[in-house]
């Protein structure tokens, strides 16, 4: 597959982040789609990998995402976990702006 359209640039603003589910070659995938204070776009999957929550429902600070059930913080870039309680990284996937559309292709994953 390749990037496919998850939302438009005015549609988050900086410090926050939006769930989209978008199609991948096995089925639906959620995806965070933040926007730092830079203003800078990340997209990461969704889902917490210690709590099985949504991570855009959390906090978008400093180049970082917080979970909102237990605290557990994943770098934007990385998909590095930055807190406990969460041992592993979320996948990160290659995001694109394409004049006000943001792209996003959930079948490459990006972590370091």
């Amino acid at each position: 597959m390749t990037a496919q359209l998850a939302c438009m640039v005015s549609d988050i603003a900086p410090g926050s982040a939006l769930r989209v589910e978008l199609e991948g070659e096995t089925g639906p995938v959620p995806v965070a789609v933040a926007r730092d204070s830079d203003g800078r776009f990340h997209a990461l999957s969704d889902i917490c990998s210690h709590g099985q929550v949504s991570l855009s429902d959390g906090e978008v600070e400093d180049g970082t995402i917080e979970c909102w059930l237990h605290g557990s913080t994943f770098d934007l870039r990385s998909g590095a976990p930055l807190a406990l309680p969460a041992t592993r990284a979320v996948p990160v996937y290659p995001l694109t702006i394409d004049g006000e559309r943001v792209l996003v292709d959930v079948d490459i994953t990006l972590n370091f």
